[in-house]
Parts: C-alpha cells; sequence; structure tokens
C-alpha cells in the first residue's frame, strides 16, 4: 500500500530544504495521507494546499531539516482538525451527481473498503492510524505529529485495529 517516498537529501546535511524542493518530494505523501484523513480526494488537495500555505509564510523560520516534515504534518492534522470541529466545508449539495469516471486501479473495491473503514472511526483515531500505518511514522512521531502523549497514541491505535478487526478490514494477523 505503501508508496516509495523520495527522501530529501538536505536532511543529511541538515540544510533545511526549500519549499519547492520540499512540495516536490513529499507532495504526493502529503496528499495520500490528506486523502486517508478526509477519504475525499478533492477535500485532500484542499487539505494539502491549505496545508502548505499555512507552512509557507513561515517557512524561513524552519531551522531544523529533521523537523520539517513533521512540522507540516502537524499543521495539516491540526487543519484537518479544525475544519471538523467547524463543521462547515465550504460546499453546498446538489440534486445531481456528476457521473463517475471510469478507474484503472484494480484495487478500487479495497481502496474503497479501506476508506469507508476509516471513516466510520473517530477523528483521533484515524488520524494515528494513518500516521502509524500509511505515513509509516513511529509511535514518538506520531505523537509528535498530533501534539499528544505517546500513550495516547498507543492506546488510540488499539481501539483503531480493534474498531477495523470488527469491521471485518483486518484479521487477528493482520497490524
Amino acid at each position: 500500500m505503501r508508496d516509495a517516498v523520495p527522501v530529501l537529501d538536505d536532511e543529511a546535511t541538515g540544510r533545511t530544504p526549500s519549499f519547492d524542493e520540499y512540495v516536490a518530494a513529499r507532495g504526493r505523501a502529503l496528499w495520500r495521507s490528506a486523502w486517508l484523513l478526509t477519504g475525499d480526494r478533492h477535500r485532500a488537495e484542499d487539505l494539502v494546499q491549505t496545508a502548505l500555505m499555512k507552512c509557507w509564510r513561515r517557512w524561513d523560520r524552519i531551522a531544523d531539516a529533521a523537523a520539517v516534515d513533521a512540522y507540516v504534518r502537524r499543521t495539516m492534522v491540526t487543519t484537518y482538525t479544525d475544519w471538523w470541529r467547524r463543521r462547515w466545508n465550504g460546499e453546498l449539495p446538489t440534486s445531481e451527481l456528476p457521473e463517475a469516471g471510469a478507474s484503472a486501479d484494480a484495487d478500487l473495491g479495497l481502496r474503497h473498503d479501506v476508506v469507508a473503514a476509516l471513516a466510520r472511526l473517530p477523528r483521533g483515531q484515524r488520524a494515528v492510524v494513518v500516521l502509524r500505518y500509511f505515513d509509516d511514522l513511529t509511535e514518538a512521531q506520531t505523537a509528535a505529529a498530533l501534539g499528544i502523549g505517546i500513550g495516547t497514541v498507543k492506546s488510540q491505535t488499539s481501539r483503531a485495529l480493534r474498531s477495523l478487526r470488527e469491521s471485518g478490514l483486518l484479521e487477528e494477523s493482520d497490524e
């Protein structure tokens, strides 16, 4: 499920990458995380753009190259949290749906099941699962990105995995 994520050469040198370099290297991974959080490709695009806009304003203040990714992810999760707390997303429902485009993806059914299962999780559990298992962050990195304790990450992960098993998406041996 995991895409190969480009590594910024600047992490080894300690130089903070330029904003353009960062977006070019990490944009796809950020969009994937946003899509898993929102369950909607258009909201995911909006979320990534909004988070990157917030980060761009403060880019020159990020001194530690290793902190760039955590800073952007924290901004994205915080923005996502603000959106669902606000309960308004700027979209209006219509009576007519646009035609669904054809998908070349053979795993469309699985993708739909994953998004549906994630959508049933509480937002905090969903954020932990996305960061831990789709973005491959450690418990400590996930805790730092969400601004919560490692114990909270562990308990949220445990509850989320139990819910996913009960939904039939995971089997006992999956994790």
